[in-house]
């Protein structure tokens, strides 16, 4: 099991995306500063900056950047098609190097998903 840290601008509007547009599960959720989300063997932890020690580790952190976690799909230009209907944002456009095709989307505070398909055989 893997785990992840995002600092976040807003927890509900967060909490909403991961659940609602890429089927996270809600396991803990304190409004406004923090919430605990899982899909499949990733629990992904939302702190609000400032809030606890995810929120202050290490100095003044701020959500966005370019470190990311992946979610790897079968079909990613069905699943592109549902999150741009659903107003997602995204950095660029599909890449279709290397392994497989990818497309960066960004959470509600500009933090990086990698939407992931390995190449068909």
């Amino acid at each position: 099991m893997a785990s992840i840290r995002y600092i976040v601008t807003d927890i509900d509007r967060s909490v909403e995306f991961y659940r609602d547009k890429l089927e996270f599960s809600v396991d803990l959720h304190n409004p406004s500063k923090f919430a605990a989300l899982t899909r499949d063997d990733l629990t992904l932890y939302l702190s609000a900056p400032g809030a606890g020690s995810g929120g202050t580790a290490g100095g003044n952190p701020e959500p966005g950047g370019w470190n990311r976690f992946m979610i790897i799909t079968k079909d990613i230009d069905d699943l592109i098609g549902r999150l741009n209907t659903g107003g997602a944002r995204f950095r660029g456009e599909i890449s279709e190097a290397g392994a497989g095709r990818a497309r960066l989307l960004e959470d509600p505070s500009g933090n990086l998903i990698e939407l992931f398909e390995f190449k068909k055989k």
